[in-house]
């Protein structure tokens, strides 16, 4: 029986198992084929207790080697507690939201580690309106997990697997019809890089369907090269590419295509600011922007802020995470967010961040306008010098724990207190990868570079 794996064999941490984007981690370490298999065993139960009628839960997964591995086990797990599963394969993340919100499945789950290096994984758990499960339904999961569960009824027959890559198609058709009638993309040449992840087959598919000229990058599945030096974190060759082609413009993705960052046709990288701007500014001259305002994280930059209070409009941040950006969203009715990596929410077209989507929707936006997208950003705003340097900190517990740290404490207030409010600081921990991360902007580089290598050195020195 599942649940009875003695829980001293998953090598559990001290810490919660579900950070800001579901269970991530290297695979091998506390993210095993036994792991999987009790947190599917463990999601059928609570899930199908949290439902007044037990349908399906909807898998996807992205091309690491370690996918195949997990979305089997968690299916065991799953249909061990009952429950039918739908396993889409090779998929976006957007897609297994979407196809879980439109159909009667009781949850999702997407076997990913977005933008990580291929030997980390996840697994990310919708609920059955497709936005990211509830934290006391994640609770019972991981209570289930430890053997911390109260008595729960076991069911009294198997679940069954079916393999529906055909559902995918959905997907691709409401994105379509997400665009204004009769939106064509013919004449626009567009360099897209797949990251060799979940977007290899949908995204050339639905561009082509739209007419538009592409050159691929990095689009075949490859568990071994996933994000490795292509994608949404490494824009080299994409931009490469737009100049050697002469493109209109280019996208990367990221390793599950729920985020996504452009290039101009300059060569110019186009981040998630810029794309909340000209997204905002297309959908307030529809009147479709309630109250002009755009929800957006700590990260985005003051540039980007104050250019968009210059045309009349709000700019409400939250802490990072889509997960934030989507609870105040929700909370406030705002109709777009998202954050500078890319991760862009628009609820009227979608119940998740969806790079494939935000895609569509710039190249539209900026072949309506009849300029360039580099003629676009230079007439939307200056960035103030922003760096992001990235410590590695092994020790989960300590990283976590950054905070208690007086003399970064102290070093953050001295900073902060030079640059009064010409600038600001930002460090915190990361919730997918092991790392913190320290964020500098000021007006100037001079200063920027300066305080970001002041504080740098001080999370080296005592983490």
């Amino acid at each position: 029986m599942i649940t009875s794996s003695p829980i001293e064999h998953l090598n559990l941490p001290n810490s919660p198992l579900f950070g800001t984007d579901g269970i991530r981690g290297r695979v091998g370490d506390v993210l095993t084929a036994n792991l999987a298999l009790q947190v599917g065993y463990w999601a059928g139960i609570v899930l199908r207790q949290a439902a007044d009628d037990v349908g399906p839960i909807v898998i996807g997964q992205d091309s690491r080697n370690s996918s195949d591995m997990l979305a089997s086990a968690l299916a065991a797990g799953l249909t061990s507690a009952g429950i039918e599963v739908w396993n889409l394969g090779l998929c976006p993340t957007p897609g297994v939201a979407h196809l879980t919100a439109t159909s009667d499945a009781i949850g999702g789950v997407m076997i990913s580690a977005s933008h990580n290096p291929p030997e980390d994984n996840g697994i990310k758990f919708f609920g059955s309106d497709g936005t990211k499960l509830a934290k006391d339904l994640q609770a019972a999961i991981e209570a289930g997990i430890r053997g911390q569960s109260g008595s729960h009824v076991e069911p009294e027959r198997w679940g069954q697997l079916y393999f529906t890559p055909e559902l995918i198609t959905q997907y691709v058709e409401a994105m379509k019809d997400s665009l204004l009638p009769d939106t064509s993309l013919a004449g626009m040449k567009i360099v897209l890089d797949l990251a060799a992840g979940a977007a290899v087959d949908v995204a050339p598919k639905i561009f082509t369907q739209l007419g538009a000229e592409l050159i691929c990058l990095h689009e075949e599945a490859d568990g071994d090269r996933i994000n490795v030096n292509c994608g949404s974190t490494h824009l080299g060759s994409l931009q490469a590419a737009v100049a050697l082609h002469q493109a209109d413009l280019g996208f990367a993705f990221d390793g599950d295509a729920d985020r996504v960052l452009a290039v101009d046709n300059r060569g110019r990288k186009v981040d998630g600011d810029y794309i909340l701007y000209f997204w905002g500014q297309h959908l307030s001259q529809l009147g479709l922007l309630p109250n002009d305002a755009i929800v957006t994280t700590v990260m985005a930059n003051l540039g980007f802020e104050r250019a968009w209070q210059a045309l009349g409009g709000t700019v409400v941040r939250t802490a990072v995470g889509d997960q934030y950006v989507q609870a105040e969203m929700a909370s406030s009715g705002a109709m777009l967010g998202g954050e500078q990596s890319g991760h862009i929410l628009s609820p009227q077209h979608s119940v998740s961040g969806d790079g494939i989507l935000t895609a569509l929707h710039v190249t539209a936006i900026v072949q309506q306008s009849g300029k360039s997208l580099a003629e676009l950003v230079d007439s939307s705003f200056q960035t103030y010098p922003q760096i992001l340097h990235n410590v590695r900190v092994d020790d989960r517990e300590a990283r976590l724990n950054w905070a208690k740290c007086q003399p970064l404490q102290d070093a953050i207030a001295e900073a902060e207190a030079e640059m009064g409010n010409t600038g600001r600081v930002l460090v915190r921990a990361s919730g997918t990868e092991p790392l913190i991360r320290v964020m500098v902007e000021a007006e100037s580089m001079q200063k920027t570079e300066y305080w970001t290598k002041y504080l740098v050195a001080i999370v080296e020195q005592h983490f």
